[in-house]
Parts: C-alpha cells; sequence; structure tokens
C-alpha cells in the first residue's frame, strides 16, 4: 500500500435533501502527491460532498471513488482512507493516548503507532490528559492523528487549521506537504483562504453545490494585476483598452464546468489617479505610456490573490473589492 497512488475522482455527483439540492452534478478529480483545496461559501456542499467520499452520506446520483473504487468496497479503508469531519470526535473523560489506542485496535494498527503519532503531532507531553481540557488546537492534532492511524495514502480534512496558532499553522503546512510529497492524496477545505494559499497546489471552488472551478491554483488564478498611478488616468485607461490584442498576456478563468477560458486585457479604476490592468504586464503597460506621452508615477505587479479569486468565483457581483 505505501507505494499507491490514489486519486479521488469525483462524477456528476448529486445529493438531494427533499427539495434541496446541496450538491449537484459535480465532477472533479483530486491528483495524489498535491495538497488541493476544497473551497467555497459555507452552505456551498463541502462537507457533504467529503462525506459522500468517505461513504457516510449516499449520493443521489453520481460516484465518487479514490482509486477506482467506492469507499465501501475498498478491501482496507482505514489504511487507505483517513479523514476529520468533526472536531470534538473523542470522549472528553478519555486521555489522547487512550482514544488513539482504541481507533489503533478497530484499525488493526500496534500501540507503537500511538507512540509514533504523538510524538509526531505533538502531544506527547499531553498524552495522558483528559481530552476535556484540550484547546482547540490540541483538539485539531489529536483529530489528525486519528486520522493518520493507518498510515493512509489518501487524506480528506475539513478545517484542519482551526483553532491553530501561527506556529501550529506553520507546522501544519510543513506536515501536510511533506505528506503529500509521499505521493498521498491530500485534501482540504478551510475558509484561512490566506494559509490556503500558503499551502494548496491545486483547488477545487464550488458555489451553491456547483463546481466554479478546478486545477491547479497558478492556472486558475492567471496572471497577476497591475496596480497604475497616473495624472494621465483617464486617457491612459483608453490607450490600454484600444490596445492591439496581440499585446495582452491572456488570463485564465474557469467557467462553471472547469474548462478555462480566455480573457483579454481590462482596466478598472482603482482609486483617484489609479487603474488595475489585467492582461498587460508591466513592461508592456510602461511601453504603451511611453508612446502616447501619458505619465506614469507608479507601476505595481499584483501577486494574483486567492482571497479576491474566491469572491470573484462565488459572488454574483465583485462588489466587495
Amino acid at each position: 500500500m505505501s507505494g499507491d497512488r490514489l486519486a479521488i475522482e469525483v462524477s456528476r455527483l448529486t445529493k438531494r435533501y427533499g427539495d434541496v439540492t446541496a450538491v449537484r452534478d459535480l465532477t472533479f478529480t483530486v491528483q495524489p502527491g498535491v495538497v488541493t483545496g476544497f473551497l467555497g461559501p459555507n452552505g456551498a456542499g463541502k462537507t457533504t460532498t467529503m462525506r459522500m467520499v468517505t461513504g457516510l452520506v449516499s449520493p443521489t446520483s453520481g460516484t465518487a471513488t479514490i482509486g477506482g473504487q467506492p469507499y465501501g468496497r475498498l478491501a482496507r479503508p482505514s489504511r487507505t482512507v483517513g479523514a476529520v469531519f468533526d472536531p470534538d470526535a473523542f470522549h472528553p473523560g478519555h486521555t489522547a493516548r487512550d482514544h488513539l489506542r482504541v481507533y489503533a485496535a478497530m484499525a488493526g494498527c500496534p500501540d507503537s503507532r500511538v507512540t509514533e503519532l504523538l510524538d509526531l503531532l505533538g502531544l506527547a507531553e499531553a498524552a495522558d490528559r483528559r481530552t476535556r481540557g484540550f484547546s482547540t488546537g490540541m483538539r485539531q492534532r489529536l483529530n489528525l492523528a486519528t486520522a493518520l492511524l493507518g498510515d493512509p495514502r489518501v487524506l480528506l480534512l475539513d478545517e484542519p487549521g482551526n483553532g491553530l496558532d501561527p506556529q501550529g499553522v506553520s507546522w501544519l503546512r510543513g506536515l501536510l506537504r511533506r505528506l503529500a510529497g509521499e505521493g498521498r492524496t491530500v485534501l482540504i477545505s478551510s475558509h484561512v483562504l490566506s494559509e490556503i494559499q500558503q499551502l494548496v497546489d491545486d483547488v477545487v471552488v464550488i458555489r451553491r453545490g456547483e463546481l466554479v472551478a478546478a486545477g491547479p491554483w497558478s492556472r486558475i488564478a492567471g496572471p497577476p494585476s497591475v496596480l497604475v498611478a497616473s495624472p494621465d488616468a483617464e486617457a491612459l485607461a483608453s490607450a490600454l483598452r484600444e490596445a492591439p490584442a496581440q499585446r495582452a498576456v491572456p488570463a485564465q478563468r474557469a467557467d462553471p464546468a472547469g474548462a478555462s477560458v480566455e480573457a483579454g486585457a481590462s482596466v478598472e479604476a482603482a482609486g483617484p489617479g489609479r487603474l488595475r490592468v489585467r492582461g498587460l504586464d508591466a513592461p508592456g503597460i510602461a511601453d504603451l505610456a511611453a508612446a502616447r506621452r501619458l505619465r506614469i508615477h507608479e507601476l505595481v505587479t499584483e501577486s494574483a490573490g486567492l482571497e479576491r479569486l474566491f469572491l470573484d468565483l462565488t459572488t454574483d457581483k465583485a462588489a466587495t473589492r
């Protein structure tokens, strides 16, 4: 099992609860060897989807497979998939060590694996404390230790960084990167977008139970925008909008079905005398301004932030910009 590389494949997955459709015709693939962020507003259907992948919720239609098999048909599911959905999934009167021993026995893991994970997850000093006194961050570490008991090749983690301090978040980032580097498949949902941006390689974004975008973060984000300060902002904006199409650096966006489409250069006001330009890089803007004898006081290339992309993809209008 240690050498297996198992993809998660979701195909036309739908879940209805009476008249409410929580997930609608959802299709995406989570590849091994990378960390994939599963993003969407509250109520978008992320947890429902992850529960369908692990067999905790039955789909109305469609399929979710791990290495080509639905969870219920895996020969040794606890050795294949580790999942964290509930931050309080342990008895408050048990110690961390006792909790892990119970789950280790169910998974057929030796006690030595419990000791190994207590050390790995930074819980060795708290191993014999009752979990009722654990902080949120310690509970997260214990849940992650539980998911890792069977040394699974696939991890599904719902908000794993919730409650961790900055040091804990940095530690989690390093751990998940290392696990993905070993060829494991790692899918994490989170609302802490600044942290996700530093952690993920790929993203799957859903809204109202439907796919909005999926693929490598760098491709979906597209090229960065350029912030321009100019006393001739109005004339510069007109010149940029009239620039020949071949001068534009195409930006990539995903359509609702996940396919990428091209968008040309665009210009929007970013304050008095300031413009935000997409689709043309800073040297191209400077060259055009010089050719038109227009003044530029500042050119700043902005990184393609995940928070901005998230708002672009999951709101009807980017009114919060």
